[in-house]
């Protein structure tokens, strides 16, 4: 049996938990402007699958692209890379 190919994961944080099953992760990422130069720091909110609720706001999360999930759910949780301080 063949291995499947690699699949988009992305390292963000969890904005919201509020969701059964579902968390909202933010990834940031810098660009550079294409006329003046300057980074600008620019964000993507993704909805992910949170089998069990583990992960909390505020806490890093590493996440992978899946099949969809709902109409707007496309990626899952992996691991919680560390924990929020609360």
């Amino acid at each position: 049996m063949a291995e499947r190919g690699r699949r988009k994961s992305l390292v963000g944080t969890v904005t919201s938990d509020k969701m059964n099953k579902t968390i909202t992760v933010s990834a940031e990422r810098l660009e550079k402007h294409p006329r003046y130069g300057k980074y600008i720091r620019r964000r993507t909110l993704c909805k992910a699958h949170d089998e069990n609720n583990e992960a909390r706001a505020g806490d890093t999360v590493e996440i992978m692209a899946a099949r969809p999930l709902s109409k707007t759910k496309r990626w899952r949780l992996v691991r919680v890379i560390k924990r929020a301080v609360m």
